[in-house]
């Protein structure tokens, strides 16, 4: 009989914070990001703090994207792997606990476990591995002649396809199947198991998660509370 599985979101679901942005953060800091776009990420890093707008996250995510795709044009993948490598040690365990007692639980119940994200594939693969999960994808970096184009590869487009190949390379069962995540990429997961879990929602997935009655649960500080659905 086929084992069950279980699909989890990596950042703002597992970890408590972005691993894509600690990346660029640390990119910055190490003087592969240029002195006035790193103001533009500063400026838009706070318009979505000041929540500004709506759609200030995104606007923020917009920039840090286009920053850490010039960067990639100039760094070695040697010394790229190192910033990698930094920003695990730093995160690895800053997880939220919800999350992380239900990897373990399911892990236990044997479940085999999936993570599926948007970061890159280097450090969501190590994550992945830390906390036990079988196998990982997130977005990979395109080289040419032993240098990054500033192409990527990203499941974040396409979730649920990045999920089926996983399904099929390891035949398991959807029957009693999980995911979780937190923002709407992560919705055609959802929508395609037995368990879905909205985890910390962002506006739109919240709208998605009441429209289809499933389990939101938010993690707040030291307290977890799951909302109510009529």
């Amino acid at each position: 009989m086929s084992q069950p599985f279980a699909v989890f979101d990596i950042d703002g679901t597992l970890i408590r914070w972005q691993l894509f942005h600690a990346i660029v953060h640390a990119l910055g800091k190490k003087g592969h990001i240029l002195r006035r776009t790193h103001d533009r990420i500063h400026h838009a890093r706070m318009a979505w703090k000041n929540r500004n707008t709506n759609e200030g996250f995104s606007a923020y995510e917009t920039v840090l994207v286009e920053a850490y795709l010039q960067a990639l044009t100039t760094i070695h993948p040697d010394d790229y792997a190192v910033i990698v490598h930094e920003v695990y040690e730093e995160f690895k365990d800053q997880t939220f606990t919800y999350t992380r007692d239900l990897v373990r639980s399911l892990k236990e119940q044997g479940y085999v476990l999936f993570a599926i994200s948007g970061s890159q594939h280097e450090i969501v693969e190590k994550v992945a591995q830390y906390h036990g999960f079988h196998a990982a994808i997130g977005a990979k970096l395109l080289q040419k002649d032993g240098m990054f184009t500033g192409q990527v590869d990203t499941p974040i487009f396409d979730k649920k396809a990045a999920l089926d190949r996983l399904v099929e390379e390891h035949k398991v069962t959807w029957q009693q199947s999980y995911a979780v995540g937190d923002s709407m990429s992560d919705a055609p997961m959802l929508a395609a198991v037995t368990h879905p879990v909205a985890f910390n929602p962002d506006q739109k997935l919240y709208a998605e998660a009441v429209k289809h009655h499933w389990p939101i649960v938010v993690e707040r500080k030291n307290v977890v509370y799951e909302i109510s659905q009529p």
